[in-house]
């Protein structure tokens, strides 16, 4: 018997945790979502509140492929935003900081000695 009590209670704590899920994936897909009015945001919290299980249906029904193109525009956009910032913390090329250094050398602002070392540090 207490096997089964277990088995059962760990069944609703799958099925709760999968509802707790859900419901802030529809939080934040209402939020997310900037066509939709201020105050429409708001009645559906207030659904989301007061008949969580039916909204959430509901919701999921008439919002579900929406929300689906929401969050990969959010994820694509997430992804472009690291990319910009990798790329700028890595720095240039090799070749440019030799160019550049090389410019440095032609305009008379550093010396042979100092061209070579840049060089050789770009180059490592």
């Amino acid at each position: 018997m207490l096997f089964w009590e277990i088995l059962g209670w760990m069944l609703w704590a799958t099925v709760f945790i999968g509802y707790l899920f859900a419901l802030f994936a529809i939080i934040t897909d209402l939020f997310r979502d900037r066509e939709l009015n201020g105050w429409w945001k708001a009645l559906w919290v207030v659904f989301l509140i007061f008949l969580p299980f039916l909204t959430a249906l509901i919701y999921l029904i008439a919002r579900g492929q929406g929300m689906a193109e929401r969050s990969g525009r959010a994820a694509r956009e997430a992804e472009d935003a690291a990319q910009t910032y990798i790329r700028e913390v890595a720095g240039s090329s090799p070749s440019e900081e030799i160019a550049a250094a090389a410019a440095l050398l032609e305009a008379g602002s550093i010396s042979t000695a100092e061209f070579e070392q840049l060089k050789a540090k770009a180059l490592s």
